[in-house]
């Protein structure tokens, strides 16, 4: 998916995120607070204002949620456009209302942080920009064009200039402020919403995967029988039909397809994991399993298993969970793209811990990007020469995180790192100079032995059809 595909979607799906009827209420509810403030400021206080003035500004805001009432159906969801029309309206009803009632000398001008505030939440940055902007030059042109407040005998109701200056300066600094933080926050949220969305149906896949391969196995071991069956009696046949030629071919097909089909049971049952003890694996099968897909992908994978620093010689079996394939396929993959020529594996296992490197030849993770590796849509402008290297890789850090996100939901922790960074001891080869990522997982969390989830030991359960 590209960036300018990601970028629309993101716009299509922030658009439809309010219901017409949601906005409908809230208005009606400004509606009777603006009633409210009129009818008290009026009679309690005494303040004359233009009632017919003010009631058609009211009114504008009522008409308007009647039509949308009876032409649109109650679950209509607004679009972009609509529903920044709706956002613009609500802002200019309410300076032209704050306009007839005193201007920045009224403390209600506040109000006018609300629309700014819907906008950054449910709507682009371009529509949230403008109104935004259309907000700061309605306060501004509000602080000096407006009607003055009076009291019944005359008296101007205003606050000094100074006071003014302020309500100015601190209503045009939280639209900014308020502006920018809601849209940031609500992009943050959709982003990491939609990548965990991919990254559940990236695990969904892979479990169907292991399934579906257990399903095979469970097919090639159920079928063997009577598949040998079937080869004895058509070689017996063979035997006995020496004076029938067109039957002893039969019985010879007969046989040549039975020993064909078990020979695809046999292939397609490699990947089966249905039987229990399948449930785990040795650490270096994992390992090979994951980068399988990416070994023949003209970069040469090298792998290098050992015990660590007091760690036993027989390398430990883990529990061969979807999510830890995955994740650690991932990481190859990013690995193979990047690397020159070159990628190491490496695995190591102590009594306490178990890690895997994964390390390249490339020229690594761009500095300033390395503290927000594993960020979805993490995006940099692309330079020339990377432009020129890999002009088909658009990048966004969702691989990435998918992988950080599943491996550490198995327990592991990852880092990031670069081998050619002086402060960073990670590697002492030269020669892998690229990007380094260590996981590291408490040998308790995913030992299929010793540790916390051991795998059963008993007879293989049959499959729930």
């Amino acid at each position: 998916m590209t960036d300018s595909n990601t970028n629309l979607w993101h716009r299509q799906e922030r658009s439809g995120w309010i219901r017409l009827r949601t906005l409908i209420l809230l208005r009606w509810v400004a509606i009777i607070g603006q009633i409210t403030a009129i009818t008290v400021a009026q009679r309690m206080y005494n303040v004359q204002l233009d009632l017919g003035l003010c009631y058609l500004a009211v009114g504008i805001s009522v008409v308007g949620n009647l039509i949308a009432i009876f032409i649109f159906p109650e679950n209509k969801r607004l679009s972009e456009f609509e529903n920044f029309l709706m956002v613009l309206f609500d802002l200019l009803q309410l300076a032209f209302l704050l306009y007839l009632t005193g201007g920045l000398h009224n403390p209600f001008a506040l109000l006018l942080l609300g629309p700014v505030t819907i906008s950054a939440n449910v709507m682009g940055l371009r529509s949230t920009l403008i109104v935004g902007g259309t907000a700061i030059i309605l306060v501004t042109l509000l602080a000096e064009f407006h009607l003055p407040l009076r009291t019944e005998l005359g008296f101007i109701l205003r606050i000094p200039d100074i006071f003014v200056f302020g309500n100015w300066a601190a209503i045009t600094i939280a639209i900014i402020f308020l502006g920018a933080y809601s849209h940031r926050i609500s992009s943050e949220v959709q982003s990491m919403s939609e990548a965990l969305s991919a990254t559940h149906m990236a695990l969904a896949r892979e479990q169907k995967l292991t399934d579906l391969g257990g399903v095979v196995a469970a097919a090639a071991h159920e079928l063997g029988t009577p598949l040998a069956t079937i080869k004895l009696a058509s070689s017996e046949l063979i035997e006995e039909l020496d004076d029938r030629a067109d039957l002893r071919e039969d019985a010879a097909l007969i046989r040549e397809q039975a020993d064909r089909c078990r020979d695809i049971l046999r292939d397609m049952g490699r990947a089966g994991k249905d039987d229990l003890h399948l449930r785990q694996a040795p650490l270096t099968t994992v390992i090979h399993e994951s980068a399988e897909p990416h070994v023949n992908r003209g970069k040469q994978v090298h792998f290098d298993e050992g015990p660590g620093e007091g760690g036993d010689l027989q390398q430990p079996s883990i529990l061969r969970k979807p999510e830890v394939i995955h994740g650690l396929r991932n990481l190859i993959q990013n690995a193979v793209d990047f690397a020159r020529s070159n990628v190491w594996v490496e695995a190591e296992w102590t009594t306490d811990q178990i890690t895997i490197g994964i390390m390249d030849d490339g020229r690594g993770y761009p500095p300033q990007m390395i503290g927000r590796i594993g960020d979805p849509f993490v995006r940099r402008r692309r330079t020339e020469s990377h432009l020129k290297t890999r002009p088909e890789y658009e990048g966004m850090g969702l691989g990435l995180f998918i992988a950080k996100t599943l491996l550490e939901r198995s327990g592991a922790e990852l880092s990031f790192a670069n081998g050619s960074d002086p402060y960073q001891s990670l590697t002492d080869k030269p020669e892998r100079r690229g990007a380094i990522v260590k996981v590291v997982w408490p040998r308790n969390l995913i030992d299929a032995q010793t540790g916390d989830n051991p795998v059963p030991t008993g007879l293989n359960e049959q499959f729930q059809v």
